[in-house]
């Protein structure tokens, strides 16, 4: 069984930063995925960005790109997405996920199997 627990969500003005944690306990091969997804009141889960924890490979959502970054330490079984310059509609919860499925490497929830709790990031125009 694996646990993730999100961090470093927060309220932010726009063109702000936040840095978000997703700390991993329990066995996580590594040839798996983590990713970052997040959903608003009234909308769909929406995958953020992606992340093979063996290599290192990653996809991010077109939305995101060059403003988010995704990225791994598996010394500490943690992940992490830094945001930069966030946009009011950037507000979400936001939510850490891993997949243990072959050909993960995908911001379609349905290809992960554990799912933290979330943390809330707001941003304010």
């Amino acid at each position: 069984q694996v646990q993730l627990v999100e961090s470093g969500g927060g309220s932010v003005q726009s063109g702000g930063s936040l840095s978000l944690s997703c700390a991993a306990f329990g066995y996580i091969p590594s040839s798996s995925c983590m990713g970052w997804f997040r959903q608003a009141p009234g909308k769909e889960r929406e995958g953020v960005a992606a992340i093979l924890t063996g290599s290192g490979s990653a996809v991010s959502a077109n939305s995101v790109k060059g403003r988010f970054t995704i990225s791994i330490d598996n010394a500490k079984n943690t992940l992490y997405l830094q945001m930069n310059s966030l946009k009011p509609e950037d507000t979400a919860m936001y939510y850490c996920a891993a997949s243990i499925n072959r050909r993960c490497l995908t911001r379609d929830p349905m290809t992960y199997n554990y799912w933290g709790q979330g943390t809330q990031v707001t941003v304010s125009s």
